[in-house]
């Protein structure tokens, strides 16, 4: 059964990216993939499209092992598709960064890890999963049936563990390492964007933070209220000796200003995750750019 015209209208920008034989293998398997229930995996595509009985099963499974395509490309063109579309003219893009685990199990699954599952750990107990972790940078939307915002995943990372990349002779990169590569990729692709990226407190690093900055990226993160805090180190002189200050002088730390009475707050009203209004108040300080947000 073939794709609808509009959604094939919508794939044309990608079929570049393909030779004849993947490109029809491709559109089989989203063909699938749209139809299919329950866990959407090759097998389960190749049944929802109808190719059950085809003997050739192996021929779909190597468009992701085996096909030569760039997963970056196509990447690449899904955030223009994405921008284009839903953000206007001149706004910035918005964009999220964050870690998801896929639950996977097999001694054939090299790069495979054990991870802390968030879905199933709680503030009592840690629960850790066998998996892949992927870092995934999506888009933040407005889409024009719904006032919630949408995330839509654009690039994925698979970030492992020291000792998987040990065992694999790979040097190893921890996300902030990960996320500083996805950082300049995606400058690269919006060279003339404002871009503003907004992360947990896993990207809530210092050089991670520079290099946005010398992106020219704006990088969102939340602190610890008992971060040290400095201001950004003095100008050298011509008269000044010794090695260079790499901070300035000490902020008072974020559990100092929340509890500071003399500390101005601003009232900032907010669209809370399609939850109705919620009013926050908020400080900020310019030399140190760290925001200090409370309900």
């Amino acid at each position: 059964m073939p794709l609808p015209d509009p959604i094939i209208e919508v794939l044309t920008v990608f079929r570049p990216l393909f030779t004849a034989p993947t490109w029809r293998k491709l559109m089989t398997l989203l063909t699938g993939t749209l139809l299919a229930q329950g866990r959407r995996t090759v097998a389960a595509a190749l049944r929802a499209s109808g190719n059950a009985q085809a003997t050739n099963w192996s021929c779909f499974h190597q468009v992701l092992n085996r096909a030569r395509w760039s997963p970056l490309a196509v990447s690449r063109q899904l955030l223009l598709l994405i921008v284009e579309t839903f953000v206007p003219a001149g706004a910035s893009v918005d964009l999220v960064i964050d870690e998801t685990l896929e639950r996977r199990w097999g001694s054939k699954i090299s790069k495979r890890g054990h991870y802390r599952d968030s879905a199933l750990s709680s503030r009592e107990r840690s629960v850790s999963s066998p998996g892949l972790r992927w870092i995934v940078m999506a888009v933040v939307v407005t889409l024009p049936w719904t006032k919630q915002k949408w995330a839509l995943p654009f690039l994925c990372v698979l970030a492992t563990t020291p000792e998987v990349s040990e065992r694999l002779s790979k040097r190893h990169k921890t996300i902030g390492m990960w996320a500083h590569q996805m950082i300049s990729l995606v400058r690269r692709w919006l060279p003339d964007r404002s871009i503003k990226l907004m992360g947990d407190t896993a990207y809530s690093v210092l050089e991670l933070g520079l290099h946005a900055n010398a992106q020219q990226v704006t990088l969102v993160t939340t602190g610890r209220l008992d971060a040290v805090l400095h201001e950004p180190p003095p100008e050298r002189t011509q008269h000044t000796i010794g090695r260079p200050r790499v901070g300035g002088l000490r902020l008072p730390a974020l559990e100092q200003v929340l509890q500071d009475p003399e500390t101005v707050w601003q009232q900032l009203t907010l669209d809370w995750y399609g939850q109705g209004e919620r009013t926050l108040e908020s400080v900020s300080n310019s030399m140190s750019s760290k925001w200090y947000n409370g309900v």
